[in-house]
């Protein structure tokens, strides 16, 4: 199977033609395909002629997008928007990778597939946008939703934590909120399960359980027996331009019923992989 991936430079575009070596795999960064270009979109689709589309791109700066909402719905809705239009145009599926945030975060449980959306940011809702244009203009789609991804490749927050524990003796890390950690090569296994299902929809791949920052963080220091103190602080204490859910944890009742490990397992996963990039 011929497979075009773009956001080819994130965590997710770096993982996926990794474990997709046995196919035949094009991918993209922003650089070489932009994806809000629909020219550029019906190029590549016709250039390379997959048989398959997997859309890794999207404009994450969730903070940046209050002050430039134009910027977050191209790149997170009109983006996906091309895609749908070329990919359904030549009969090729599309998966689509979206978020936990196209939902308020104010939920008790797991928010499942069928859960009803209401985003409360400029980020949620270009991203909701773009799903909205996915299901609408191709019939042949998967559209993921996952949250709180993290590699050892990339920015995200457990990078981050390790930075700073070489800076500062303590650290202060959130504990209301809470979420689905997810290690990027689960949900790349998970995706990859997914797309010879032929079973098109909506579904939610993240880490099994639920985490705050804080306890997410306390895990990573104590495997890799880092010393410095992590401090529970409340959400006002970070003040940020784009609102974070209170609970966003996400599940799935979706058939096929394709699950991830648990999150401490990804987390445990992910310092191995550290120590063994680590010279000896």
């Amino acid at each position: 199977m011929k497979i075009l991936i773009t956001g080819a430079r994130g965590q997710l575009g770096q993982a996926l033609p990794r474990a997709l070596a046995a196919h035949e795999v094009r991918a993209f960064p922003h650089g070489q395909l932009d994806i809000t270009d629909l020219s550029a979109v019906r190029a590549a689709v016709e250039r390379e002629e997959p048989d398959f589309v997997m859309n890794a791109a999207a404009y994450n700066n969730v903070d940046g997008a209050e002050g430039d909402p134009i910027a977050a719905y191209r790149g997170n809705a009109l983006g996906p928007r091309n895609l749908a239009v070329v990919t359904a145009a030549h009969g090729i599926p599309l998966l689509h990778v979206s978020t936990d945030y196209v939902f308020a975060g104010t939920a008790t449980r797991p928010y499942h597939e069928f859960d009803r959306t209401n985003p409360q940011t400029i980020y949620g809702e270009s991203k909701l946008a773009g799903e909205d244009a996915v299901r609408a203009l191709n019939q042949r789609h998967y559209i993921v939703r996952t949250a709180w991804l993290y590699h050892v490749v990339g920015k995200n927050f457990l990078n981050t934590m390790r930075a700073l524990a070489q800076q500062q003796s303590e650290v202060r890390v959130v504990d209301d909120q809470r979420g689905s950690p997810t290690y990027v090569p689960h949900l790349v296994d998970a995706l990859i399960s997914l797309l010879t299902t032929r079973s098109y929809g909506t579904y939610h791949f993240a880490g099994q359980g639920e985490a705050s920052w804080y306890e997410l963080t306390c895990m990573l220091y104590q495997l890799l027996s880092i010393e410095t103190t992590v401090r529970p602080v409340k959400t006002p204490e970070f003040p940020r331009p784009a609102r974070r859910p209170v609970y966003s944890a996400l599940t799935t009742i979706q058939n096929p019923y394709i699950i991830l490990p648990k999150w401490e397992d990804g987390v445990r996963q992910f310092t191995e992989t550290l120590r063994e990039q680590s010279p000896s």
